[in-house]
């Protein structure tokens, strides 16, 4: 993680790498961050079936967090973020 440090579009990752990482930060903190342009972005680096493959991969280890956390079954080492649904108010 030193490659990042402060922000990943500053770092020496990759186009794509950043591109990724674009993408999970959009879907985590509101899915409408994915936008024209990140399609675009994406769409540069990785093939549609793989676009989608990260996606459904976010969103299936944030539904699995949450039932665990839900449920009171998270590791106690782990770090717990509360993250607002987006338009919910």
């Amino acid at each position: 993680m030193a490659e990042i440090g402060d922000g990943y579009e500053e770092s020496r990752l990759s186009a794509r790498d950043k591109a990724a990482i674009a993408l999970t930060d959009a879907i985590i903190g509101d899915p409408r961050g994915v936008t024209p342009e990140l399609r675009a972005r994406l769409r540069r680096h990785f093939s549609d079936p793989e676009i989608v493959e990260m996606a459904l991969g976010v969103g299936l280890f944030m539904s699995l967090s949450k039932v665990l956390i839900a449920l009171g079954m998270e590791p106690e080492e782990m770090g717990t973020e509360i993250v607002p649904t987006p338009g919910a108010g």
